[in-house]
């Protein structure tokens, strides 16, 4: 697919239509997992300048789907099983955190934001992965920017957006066609204040309900939490 080089046409919407055709063809696999993106071969093969390709592909860094290697460039998305379970374990520690923060400092506007979003996702019809990805990546944002830590929301945003990247393009690779996004109530009665678990007891449910003992690479991995949460 070529996307034309017309000079009437905006960059931004050159960048858009790039976005798109490298996000379908990363989901399609037809750029495999680890496989370097080449701002110069893209920009021939597309018939653009660098300048959209190299905004197309931080775009798509914000979303997981390219991971930046220093000194080397852009490649696809790729994380090992081991990976993924090391993520996990580091978002239960830090979102705890995120979540502790938020329950101190939540605005009445901030709440009300949080509510429409979980409406939202509970009432979410099928669509894409991705989409829905990026719907459950927004809540989980939300709550990291309500912390009011700057460096630990930095942290979270370096390290989850890949994540769901990865375990979207798994989804829509086993055609597993949902990616369940009624699960976050837990959550918002943490913030709220509600709840009576603790941050890290919700996280590690929250997380359990996808993936398999997420808290093994942690220390919590050697409390009895089960015990706790009966």
């Amino acid at each position: 697919m070529n996307i034309s080089p017309d000079l009437d046409i905006p960059t931004k919407t050159i960048k858009s239509c790039l976005v798109t055709t490298l996000r379908e063809g990363i989901i399609a696999g037809k750029f495999k997992p680890g496989e370097r993106l080449n701002e110069s071969r893209l920009a021939r093969q597309y018939k653009v300048s660098r300048v959209p390709v190299r905004e197309a592909l931080l775009q798509l860094q914000e979303q997981g789907l390219v991971m930046n290697s220093p000194r080397r460039g852009m490649f696809v998305n790729l994380l090992s099983e081991e990976d993924c379970a090391k993520i996990n374990s580091l978002r239960i520690v830090l979102e705890a955190e995120a979540l502790k923060l938020s329950r101190a400092k939540l605005t009445g506007t901030q709440e009300k934001h949080l509510v429409a979003l979980l409406r939202k996702m509970e009432e979410w019809k099928a669509s894409t992965e991705i989409e829905a990805a990026s719907l459950d990546l927004e809540f989980h944002r939300f709550i990291w920017n309500c912390s009011g830590n700057a460096y630990l929301e930095k942290i979270l945003n370096s390290l989850v957006p890949i994540l769901f990247a990865h375990q979207a393009i798994i989804d829509k690779r086993a055609e597993a066609n949902h990616w369940p996004l009624d699960h976050h109530r837990r959550l918002l009665e943490v913030v709220q204040g509600t709840s009576s678990q603790s941050p890290e007891e919700a996280m590690v449910l929250h997380l359990s309900l996808r993936h398999t003992n997420p808290e093994r690479y942690s220390s919590l991995a050697f409390r009895d939490y089960k015990a706790a949460m009966r």
